[in-house]
């Protein structure tokens, strides 16, 4: 891909401050056409993830249609992360109010209609659960061969974190992974292994911080909420897990990838959501997945300030 090449996206997220900020971090770096934003039933519900949303699109002036996704899981009970996000599920910094409403028709009508219309296959950034895609690929499979690829945030390759074994946004909804999974779609999975490695600790903070921008001003305020949470557990910055699957897209010389076999565990009393890989190639699969494990970080968070810093020059 070259420099000048913009990438056709779709963003689908549950936002949440990582996830705000990784759509901070699509717009701002200029590699993206971005199409539409679907939102997810995640760390808040879906009305309070899809308001999310419009302000966000509203600070970072993304003015795209946006759609209310799935209300809940395929087959489980909803789940949501207040202790982490906060009972608005973005709280910290006031935002401004949407300048602009939903689209009348769901996720998984926009993503189709978006998905058919383009001249070019069009990406998908997930970095909730993936209710959304999953319905998207069961109801159009027509569609699926007009996927560039499915980058997301979601799993571990060797731990869980919200279970020993299960990472939250493959645990709310471990079925609609699978299907992901199962599909045949090239995956960019940015899973715990190299997203709690991408950290943005304090010093860097005040390097956005020192951009006074408007969306610079927002995202060092959310970069300290979402730290406060984090430092109660011992991390030495916040851990930037949606953007990798940003970053991932447009910066892949910063990561270190390697490709499994990667099955989605959906039942069981202890490892329900966990993302298991075929290490060694025993089950004699294809690899399905392109698996994020290490971060160049210093490369990371410069290019994450780079991005933040855009805004100043856009006058927004």
């Amino acid at each position: 891909m070259s420099l000048t090449e913009k990438i056709p996206l779709i963003l689908d997220g549950d936002p949440g401050h990582d996830d705000a900020i990784a759509w901070v971090l699509a717009k701002g770096s200029g590699r993206f056409d971005i199409l539409a934003v679907t939102t997810a039933a995640g760390n808040q519900t879906i009305e309070k993830t899809t308001y999310n949303a419009l302000r966000v699109c509203t600070l970072i002036g993304l003015h795209v249609p946006v759609a209310k996704g799935c209300p809940r899981p395929l087959l489980t009970d909803p789940m949501n992360a207040p202790s982490v996000h906060g009972e608005s599920g973005l709280d910290g910094p006031a935002l401004p109010e949407p300048a602009f409403a939903a689209q009348s028709i769901g996720a998984v009508e926009l993503m189709a209609r978006v998905i058919r219309s383009s001249s070019e296959k069009v990406a998908i950034v997930s970095t909730g659960p993936m209710t959304n895609t999953a319905a998207f690929l069961m109801a159009h499979p027509e569609l699926k061969s007009r996927i560039r690829c499915i980058s997301l945030m979601g799993g571990g390759l060797l731990y869980g974190n919200w279970t020993p074994a299960a990472e939250f946004n493959i645990l709310v909804d471990p079925e609609a992974a699978k299907i992901v999974f199962d599909s045949g779609v090239p995956i960019l999975m940015s899973g715990l292994d190299v997203t709690e490695k991408a950290l943005v600790k304090p010093a860097d903070f005040e390097r956005i911080r020192s951009l006074h921008n408007p969306v610079s001003d927002i995202v060092w305020q959310w970069l300290e909420f979402f730290y406060r949470f984090h430092k109660t557990l011992g991390y030495e910055g916040a851990p930037m897990h949606d953007p990798c699957a940003v970053m991932a897209l447009i910066h892949p010389e910063v990561f270190t990838m390697r490709d499994y076999y990667v099955q989605i565990e959906t039942c069981g009393d202890y490892c329900k959501g966990a993302t298991v890989p075929d290490w060694y190639g025993v089950t004699g699969h294809a690899p399905n997945a392109c698996c994020l494990m290490d971060v160049n970080r210093e490369a990371f968070i410069d290019c994450l300030i780079d991005a933040v810093s855009a805004f100043k020059e856009a006058g927004i």
